[in-house]
């Protein structure tokens, strides 16, 4: 009761804040969290039938891994062109000490060139989408055709790089667990989970311990990889366990700063001739009281988190309203139909028995976007994870922030102001806007 009388209070003061004008009304289902994250996942054409203590049997073996062990197999996919053998693909589960019965789910590519290329770990966004959406659409070794076979991505990143693709936080993808116990609410939870997988990974690889290592990923892991470079900067420091040679990370159109980012929506949409000068002018008066919002919830906030994620998002639900069937990844483009891109292709192969059975997952229901890690990761939302990045900067660990130009939910513009705090907090940071 307490915390729900605070967080009333929160929307009451920042509608104050903002002088509680009509046009300031939360729109009824635009900025609730179950909403939301339903609309959100149903525009990807991913809703899933659960997330978390998920029906079926795992393949065999993996049931039985103890507590910080992990259960590996070299996999050959089916659909791979003839004459494709052993490519040093390997598919596995770990199961995460300290938790009830935690399982978390990876690919593992060696690298098309040679051994000795970096080791990337990618960490896909949503909260809660599988990393499994990059290896087959974005930059992993294969695309699915429409027949089912796989075809070589010229792309794929795992021509410089070996790279490790996990399904994270616990409930996304075919990672799972029987107890609703085990969900992650906050960085914490994920990147201690990522940096006990990691030390566990290095063992069963030592051959590629002294590899250079980034860490990478997209969207949401804006939020991720700060965290997790962090943790992994720390455990270097501290001496825990094998030390991971990190030397940088990445972050691809990623939320990283609301209160950077969500100031930019519309500024961005007008630039992009999105919206019209009068719409600027009344969504803009929701910027203050977000930035209101923001500050209440810092950087461990849990009510405020959720008041401000609710009036913040209604910068962005209000902009969509204008911009209609807009693909809001690229805005150069219209949704197909009510969906803006269709992964049922991903679903079918994953459907496929071969293709369980090679990487042994037996028939757990794979997730592509799970509403129950969405939602669990609310309050996680709006805290600001760049503040952690000037001391990386600091210790010599580089990175690269980058943004395609035509992405309205994680724009440039929000990512180029972004790099702009960063280096003025960090001085000797050399900035470039290209």
């Amino acid at each position: 009761m307490a915390t729900t009388s605070r967080l009333l209070l929160l929307l009451a003061a920042v509608c104050l804040l903002a002088g509680a004008a009509d046009a300031l009304r939360l729109p009824p289902d635009a900025s609730f969290p179950g909403a939301q994250a339903e609309r959100l996942i149903r525009a990807l054409n991913l809703l899933p039938g659960a997330s978390s203590g998920r029906g079926g049997k795992v393949g065999a073996g993996a049931e039985d891994v103890a507590p910080g062990q992990l259960l590996e197999r070299r996999v050959t996919l089916p659909g791979l062109p003839e004459g494709v053998s052993d490519l040093g693909h390997h598919a596995g589960y770990y199961r995460l000490p300290n938790t009830h019965d935690a399982r978390m789910f990876y690919f593992f590519f060696e690298s098309r060139g040679k051994k000795e290329d970096p080791v990337v770990i990618w960490l896909t966004g949503g909260p809660g989408c599988s990393s499994e959406l990059a290896v087959f659409y974005e930059n992993g070794p294969f695309a699915i055709a429409n027949n089912m076979s796989l075809v070589w991505n010229k792309f794929g990143w795992d021509k410089i790089s070996n790279i490790i693709f996990v399904d994270q936080p616990t409930g996304t993808g075919f990672s799972y667990s029987s107890d609703d116990r085990d969900t992650r609410h906050d960085e914490a939870g994920v990147s201690n989970d990522l940096y006990d997988f990691l030390q566990v990974f290095f063992k069963k690889h030592p051959e590629f311990v002294k590899n250079d290592f980034f860490i990478t990923g997209e969207s949401y892991a804006g939020h991720y990889i700060p965290a997790f470079a962090s943790r992994v900067h720390q455990g270097n420091k501290k001496n825990e366990g094998t030390h991971i040679n990190l030397k940088g990370f990445a972050i691809g159109n990623g939320l990283t700063d609301p209160a950077i980012q969500y100031k930019a929506y519309t500024d961005y949409a007008l630039d992009m001739n999105l919206i019209q000068k009068a719409d600027y002018d009344r969504i803009n008066k929701f910027i203050p009281p977000c930035e209101f919002a923001i500050k209440l919830c810092g950087t461990d906030g849990k009510a405020s988190c959720m008041a401000a994620y609710m009036v913040c998002n209604t910068i962005f639900n209000s902009i969509m309203k204008l911009v209609g069937t807009k693909n809001y990844y690229d805005v150069r483009k219209e949704c197909e139909g009510k969906l803006c891109y269709d992964f049922s292709n991903l679903e079918k192969f994953f459907g496929d028995k071969a293709v369980r059975q090679a990487i042994g997952v037996g028939d757990i229901e794979f997730v592509s976007c799970s509403t129950s890690v969405y939602q669990a990761m609310l309050t996680d939302w709006m805290r600001n994870l760049e503040v952690g990045i000037p001391a990386l900067l600091e210790d010599g660990i580089n990175v690269l922030i980058y943004a395609g130009e035509y992405d309205l939910i994680c724009n440039w513009l929000g990512k180029d102001m972004l790099k702009k705090t960063i280096c003025f907090l960090e001085s000797f940071c050399k900035f470039s806007s290209s």
